[in-house]
């Protein structure tokens, strides 16, 4: 049995947050998702300390604060650093990659183009 998890999507692409709704739905996966546009507005979701997500995933490329100053934001904070933050983003540059981990990143999936391999990037974080 499938553990029904609340995820933080913190994305400003709207297609994309449609895609990842649409792609948990086709695989009949039970979870909540919340829905950040930025940052700023992710960190306002997480100052509910008795409501964290389980997961959170996260675009590097996003208006306000970055998906990297966020993920340093996240790891300074005592309770917010143990939440698992997987990076969903189309970029594969090598430097962002190697930021992301020493921060404390828990993975980094690259988005796929095309809605059809959503699916096999989504799985892996169930």
């Amino acid at each position: 049995m499938v553990k029904k998890l609340k995820i933080l999507l913190i994305e400003d692409d709207m297609i994309e947050i449609m895609k990842l709704n649409r792609t948990i739905s086709t695989l009949k996966l039970d979870h909540t998702i919340i829905e950040a546009n930025n940052g700023e507005d992710a960190l306002e979701i997480l100052e509910q300390k008795d409501n964290l997500p389980d997961i959170i995933l996260l675009d590097l490329n996003m208006p306000k604060i970055n998906g990297i100053e966020f993920l340093k934001i996240l790891k300074k904070d005592e309770i917010l650093r143990y939440i698992p933050t997987i990076i969903l983003t189309i970029s594969n540059n090598q430097r962002d990659l190697l930021e992301c981990y020493k921060t404390g990143v828990a993975g980094y999936i690259i988005k796929p183009l095309k809605y059809e391999d959503y699916g096999h990037g989504i799985s892996l974080c169930t």
